[in-house]
């Protein structure tokens, strides 16, 4: 650049906002696939499966219509809200208003930021949790809102200790937000803790922010809706997604539910941000969302199967992951001797070219834990899984070649 360059300066909002870590890694992937490497990217929760046919055919039937292209309304269409409100009846228990109490967005990551914008300025404070989802730090900053982070560790049980929180000075926190089961560390939580969290809220005026897109991935229970506790309505919302739980996390289809005050607040906002859903895209959204049981129950199926050959490869170098987590991920601590989850990453990409995703990107409290995504097929697991071993092997294989046989095999 010349001296007569132009240079706009960034805003001020973006001081402590980087690029997301996984758009910065992707193109890292890119770069060393171009050079050759063939990595297998176990890494990011992105769906490898496709849509039930009869979405597909939904999409496809209403793309043929020529009236399908324009714009849509803001709140999409009372048919996707009505789908929207019937599931959380049938799967949750709870009971919404479809024409006031639900409201479509093009993701729930979306849904975040139009939170934040709707109620954070500078000099409010949001609850945040540690580990948790990078997007809810990069919303607040954005902002101007301070952070305070709530702490979530394995000794808790991956649960905030609310009365620790309580015994500080919250007057100051707008929002708190919270999402179980848990990303990243697949942690369910039960309905005495919700109940708890609810009253939590209403003790302090906070309004509770939950994100719940992973409940019908590998839950042995029955998923939970924060809004099933009773009096959740007056203290919290809900954002849920299609991207999980349907496979169709490029499609963008997600929800915010609760209160309709709240709802009404945050469509001021939103209705200056988008032009609303594509038609064929939210008439196939109802019907994904009409599936029955039966939909879950084979895609459980496919995720079990998988997360077997995870767990091995998580055990060939050294993990040993928790029994009992929910959703797209397996959360392991990395073994003794490797100083954290960066550098366990960064070992396994060079020898076994296979990524896997530090726990430090989640959070400090993440930093000695490492996750692996169950987005691959069997067969690429088992390709990841041979090349671990085989570089597991490489790195001791002199080590046991010079000891006597017996103590080799130990």
């Amino acid at each position: 650049m010349t001296e007569n360059t132009l240079h706009i300066p960034v805003a001020s909002r973006l001081a402590h906002t980087g690029e997301y870590y996984f758009s910065r890694k992707l193109r890292e992937l890119a770069a060393l696939n171009a050079a050759g490497a063939n990595i297998i990217n176990l890494g990011i929760g992105s769906p490898d499966l496709p849509p039930h046919p009869s979405v597909l055919a939904a999409l496809a039937t209403s793309a043929a219509q020529p009236t399908a292209h324009g714009y849509q309304g803001y709140q999409g269409t009372p048919a996707l809200r009505q789908a929207m409100a019937d599931f959380y009846q049938r799967h949750y228990g709870v009971a919404l208003e479809a024409a006031t109490e639900v409201l479509p967005l093009l993701g729930s990551k979306e849904g975040l930021m139009h939170l934040a914008m709707t109620f954070l300025e500078a000099g409010d404070a949001v609850l945040i949790p540690n580990p948790g989802y990078p997007t809810y730090r990069a919303v607040a900053e954005i902002c101007g809102a301070e952070i305070r982070e709530y702490n979530l560790t394995e000794a808790a049980g991956w649960l905030p200790d609310l009365d620790a929180l309580a015994a500080t000075d919250l007057s100051r926190v707008k929002l708190m937000l919270v999402n179980y089961p848990h990303m990243p560390t697949g942690t369910a939580a039960d309905l005495p803790f919700l109940t708890r969290l609810v009253a939590f809220a209403r003790q302090h005026r906070i309004l509770l922010v939950h994100d719940n897109p992973y409940g019908f991935i590998l839950n042995e229970t029955p998923p939970l809706s924060l809004l099933a506790v009773p009096g959740a309505l007056e203290v919290a919302v809900e954002l849920n997604s299609l991207s999980k739980s349907h496979n169709m996390a490029g499609w963008r289809v997600g929800l915010l539910a609760g209160r309709a005050d709240v709802l009404a607040d945050v469509l001021r906002f939103k209705s200056n941000m988008d032009s609303g859903m594509f038609l064929p895209v939210q008439q196939a959204a109802v019907a994904a969302l009409a599936l029955g049981d039966d939909w879950f129950q084979d895609l459980n199926a496919t995720y079990r199967a998988r997360r077997e050959l995870v767990v091995e490869l998580l055990q060939a170098v050294g993990c040993a992951p928790a029994p009992g987590q929910v959703g797209l991920f397996i959360w392991a601590a990395v073994p003794a001797g490797v100083a954290d989850g960066y550098a366990l990453s960064d070992a396994v990409l060079a020898g076994a070219r296979v990524f896997l995703t530090p726990g430090g990107i989640f959070g400090s409290n993440g930093g000695g834990y490492i996750r692996v995504s169950l987005c691959q097929p069997e067969s690429v697991l088992r390709d990841a899984l041979a090349r671990v071993r085989e570089w597991q092997n490489t790195l001791h294989g002199r080590h046991a070649e010079a000891q006597p046989k017996h103590l080799a095999r130990s």
